[in-house]
């Protein structure tokens, strides 16, 4: 992996163009499959959805046809005075006897109206009279009849021709669970507006179904008649009929708010073309549904399509990979160079070759190296010199503020008598200054360094109290290393007047050990702590300047790196109200 990465680290910019040029010829070659695609269903989707509407109004004739059939029948029972008569007074058992006589001739009367069609006919009256054409086919009792929501309904719209769906699973039927589609209507005298009775019209729902649309229908092609309640009355599809599917009534209000005559929506779990016409009569819809992926078939071969394309692509990439790397070559290779002439001291030319553009930059940077070469060498050479005397001077300084404050100090201690404290404390000061100010040497031993910070410590305590408890663990092997000098005071003061601003108290521990080849050092405080990110070595924002030195966190870091090398440093961790911990590692340096 990092042969390859190392491979195309110079060929960015060739990489970049393909990818770019890949991805738009992929984009433009999508949209426009997934264009013509569509634009393809669309049309195919019109002229189906026209050749279908017209199927739907063959099958909306044999519906009326039916319905005027059911009409014409109604109506001849209504107008019957002798049906009136019989349904409506009551009378003894012979007269029972000649009243269905009666009514069997006059049934006979209406049965051209419905030869096309196999109904069985239902007269009920209010005297309890109920006389059937045929009792098997709607094999229903006259008691469930009259308790039935159908009967109830018809009663309540008397004038109404209505249909029903009816589905009951009867005992001693030959018929079993068949469905039924019920055509009723009350049986009401004109003048005085008097119900009388109701009259029932019942056909199987596969007798309606064959006579209707059945040969209209195919596998993927199917018809459904639906309630306003959403409930399949009758379709091809004998496994959803009496099922509630309201999603068919959703889309046929879709249909009205669209210009076309058809919606392509989902029904079942696939994708299927809807048409939808309201059958005003029945009082119900008509849809036709056709499966989506049946209806096109292979008129569209999406596979063929996505292949040609995906060749077509292959081929343009072809073109654009050897174009492309052919024109980002030469500038590669320049980039190459440019990149390398740092490592040889800027002393080595580039080669000017390839496109115009290429040697012009060439020749630019080979004019720069002979300008830039006597300036780098001096430039160096004056930054290593200001660096180091900003350091001596640095480790030389102390803060006027310290000194103020620590005489300060001692002058209320005078005052206060307390002549063992004052003398503890300007010993502490007069040793901390001889370490410090007078000893110019940069590096001290970390007995001498862990003195200082013990007098560094006594004075700050001396000053503020000693809320704060310092501890040392310095290993004995250690004690005649060498250090830079004052290279743990920083972060002993940062601890003392930053790490506790919230908490009463606390601890700060220092610790020393060798570990293999390095020495390394710890301040450790359980005070405030502070957010410092994973992949910094420092804190995330600068502390105020240091009170007793101007040497600061992060000049420690840089001087250990400058004087040991990047494999030397600082690094801090710290943790939001548990504390921070400084780890310096250095070299092992014997005195």
């Amino acid at each position: 992996m990092e042969y390859i990465l190392k491979r195309f680290k110079h060929n960015n910019l060739f990489i970049i163009m393909f990818l770019i040029t890949f991805l738009i010829i992929s984009i433009v070659s999508i949209t426009i499959i997934w264009t013509t695609v569509r634009m393809a269903e669309e049309f195919f989707f019109e002229k189906f959805s026209i050749s279908n509407a017209k199927i739907m109004n063959q099958v909306k004739d044999n519906l009326e046809s039916f319905n005027y059939s059911i009409v014409l029948a109604s109506n001849n029972l209504l107008q019957n005075g002798t049906v009136r008569e019989v349904l409506s007074e009551d009378g003894s058992n012979m007269e029972k006897m000649d009243a269905y006589y009666m009514l069997s001739q006059q049934m006979k009367r209406i049965q051209p109206y419905l030869v096309s069609h196999n109904v069985s006919v239902i007269a009920s009256g209010k005297n309890g009279l109920v006389f059937a054409t045929d009792r098997s086919y709607w094999p229903i009792s006259d008691e469930e009849l009259k308790v039935s929501n159908l009967t109830k309904q018809t009663l309540n719209q008397p004038k109404k021709l209505m249909y029903h769906y009816d589905h009951q699973e009867r005992e001693n039927a030959n018929t079993g669970d068949e469905r039924f589609i019920v055509a009723s209507r009350g049986l009401m005298e004109r003048g005085s507006g008097n119900v009388y009775g109701a009259m029932y019209f019942a056909v199987k729902e596969s007798d309606f179904r064959y006579k209707a649309y059945n040969n209209y229908t195919s596998p993927g092609n199917d018809v459904y008649i639906v309630d306003k309640d959403g409930i399949i009355v009758s379709s091809s599809r004998t496994d959803l009929i009496g099922k509630e599917e309201k999603g068919l009534l959703n889309f046929a209000k879709d249909i009205k708010s669209t210009p076309n005559d058809y919606v392509v929506g989902n029904f079942l779990g696939k994708e299927h073309i809807i048409l939808a016409e309201y059958l005003p009569y029945f009082d119900m819809y008509m849809f036709n549904v056709i499966d989506k992926e049946t209806a096109i078939g292979d008129l569209i071969d999406k596979r063929k399509i996505a292949i040609i394309s995906l060749i077509i692509v292959m081929a343009a990439m072809l073109v654009v990979f050897l174009a492309t790397r052919r024109v980002t070559n030469s500038l590669s290779r320049l980039v190459k160079q440019i990149e390398n002439a740092s490592k040889t001291d800027f002393h080595q030319y580039v080669s000017v070759t390839g496109t115009y553009e290429t040697r012009q930059i060439g020749n630019a940077f080979n004019s720069m190296l002979d300008e830039l070469q006597e300036y780098v060498d001096q430039l160096v050479k004056s930054q290593k010199q200001q660096r180091n005397a900003e350091l001596a001077a640095l480790q030389q300084q102390i803060n006027p503020h310290f000194l103020y404050n620590t005489l300060t100090s001692i002058k209320f201690m005078v005052q206060q008598g307390e002549k063992a404290e004052i003398e503890a404390t300007i010993n502490a000061l007069i040793s901390l200054l001889q370490n410090t100010i007078g000893n110019v040497s940069e590096t001290i031993t970390v007995e001498q360094e862990i003195n200082n910070l013990k007098n560094y410590v006594l004075i700050n305590q001396k000053r503020y109290g000693d809320r704060i408890k310092v501890n040392y663990f310095v290993s004995p092997d250690c004690l005649n290393y060498e250090i830079p000098k004052l290279i743990l005071q920083p972060f002993m003061e940062n601890s003392f007047f930053h790490g506790f601003n919230h908490k009463p108290e606390g601890t700060i521990n220092v610790l020393i050990w060798q570990d293999g080849e390095s020495l390394v050092c710890e301040v450790a405080d359980n005070g405030d702590g502070m957010e410092v990110a994973a992949d910094t070595k420092l804190p995330p924002k600068r502390r105020k300047q240091q009170l007793f030195s101007g040497i600061g966190v992060k000049n420690v870091h840089e001087r250990i790196q400058l004087i040991y090398g990047s494999q030397y440093g600082v690094s801090i961790s710290s943790e939001v109200g548990e504390g921070t911990k400084v780890h310096i590692t250095l070299p092992i340096k014997q005195d």
